[in-house]
């Protein structure tokens, strides 16, 4: 039986793309330490993500920030976890979402805290919060007067103080929440 696990990265940043993964984990795979990611040290993320990444089936799909202006959050969110579950390419039994409600896809089941419970989904919750991570440290090598490197984009003092003297990053910022919109005003 094929299981895919799915959750996602970056709904409550006011910068970036919301990441999903996807995650098919084979019938030998076992690592007891596959929790909900924001549980994990980034040391132990990363860790993890190698072994995931080099034995499991595994996918990423995103909605940009534009799209979360142009749809919202929660269908740019169901939109990224469609993509990656459609770019795993991969004939499946069930797939198994991390919180109350499933993207447009078959045989679907979400499960509240499901990445504390089902380890396709804790692997997915690492494979998104991981490449979600990684997209922040690029953006703070291209701005680091925000501070994207220690706050990944949520709306720390730091974030939001660097947004008042440096302004929205056009492309990147989510204009469509609040702290956003009422500095573009």
């Amino acid at each position: 039986m094929i299981i895919i696990g799915v959750d996602e990265a970056g709904r409550g940043p006011l910068v970036g793309s919301v990441v999903a993964g996807a995650v098919a984990l084979p019938d030998y795979f076992e690592l007891p330490e596959l929790t909900d990611s924001k549980k994990l040290s980034e040391k132990k993320r990363e860790t993890l993500y190698s072994l995931i990444t080099e034995q499991c089936q595994w996918a990423v799909g995103e909605s940009s920030a534009k799209e979360v202006d142009e749809i919202n959050i929660l269908q740019a969110t169901m939109q990224a976890m469609r993509r990656a579950i459609e770019s795993l390419n991969l004939k499946y039994d069930q797939v198994l979402v991390d919180g109350n409600r499933c993207p447009d896809v078959d045989n679907c089941t979400a499960i509240v805290k499901g990445d504390l419970s089902e380890p396709a989904i804790s692997a997915a919750s690492i494979i998104a919060k991981v490449t979600r991570d990684r997209q922040m440290l690029e953006l703070d090598k291209q701005y680091p007067q925000y501070g994207f490197a220690q706050h990944k984009g949520y709306g720390t003092k730091k974030h939001l103080a660097a947004l008042k003297q440096y302004g929205v990053i056009q492309g990147q910022h989510r204009e469509s929440f609040a702290p956003i919109k009422r500095l573009i005003g």
